[in-house]
């Protein structure tokens, strides 16, 4: 569901599906075929959210940014499930592991997962192409071409997702009762 706050109201890109189950909040810019799953929640109450094109945020991920702050997530992005996104910046391509949190004002560099469960502290800076895990996140390896032949996969999977939504939608079964 689109909600307009404080004057500002969602933009929302071509062939890019928003769940009838998420909730998008104001300021939120969102490029185009990109999937927003059921459950997500982008607050542009305070701050603002932008989201390129070909991202999925995916189940019950929760993105927000500070006060007058703009919380910028790049092209084909995968956010994980019920992952916490209070981030700066996402770059192009990076991937964020189911239930991870990226913590205020951090940034994730161009091409680097953060392993499921990671924790990105407040102002961390992760560079790019790496794989980073645990609380407080840290480097444990370079990215490879395993990685990238799989999370390609992965984000057209995502933007097809996206496209069949759109074209078949979700039908609600009733219930007798």
């Amino acid at each position: 569901m689109l909600y307009s706050f404080d004057g500002k109201q969602p933009e929302i890109g071509k062939d890019t599906y928003v769940s009838e189950l998420a909730m998008v909040i104001g300021d939120v810019k969102i490029g185009d075929n990109c999937y927003i799953g059921h459950g997500a929640i982008l607050r542009g109450d305070y701050g603002s959210i932008e989201i390129g094109s070909g991202t999925a945020v995916e189940e019950g991920v929760v993105v927000h940014a500070p006060p007058r702050e703009t919380c910028k997530i790049g092209k084909k992005v995968t956010i994980g499930h019920g992952a916490v996104v209070h981030a700066a910046e996402v770059g192009d391509l990076a991937v964020l592991g189911m239930g991870s949190i990226t913590s205020i004002r951090s940034v994730i560099g161009a091409g680097t997962i953060v392993a499921e469960g990671a924790v990105i502290k407040m102002r961390q800076v992760v560079p790019e192409k790496i794989v980073v895990a645990g609380n407080p996140a840290v480097k444990v390896r370079d990215i490879e071409e395993k990685d990238t032949e799989l999370w390609t996969y992965g984000k057209q999977l995502y933007i097809d997702l996206a496209k069949k939504y759109l074209d078949v939608g979700m039908h609600l079964i009733p219930t007798d009762k």
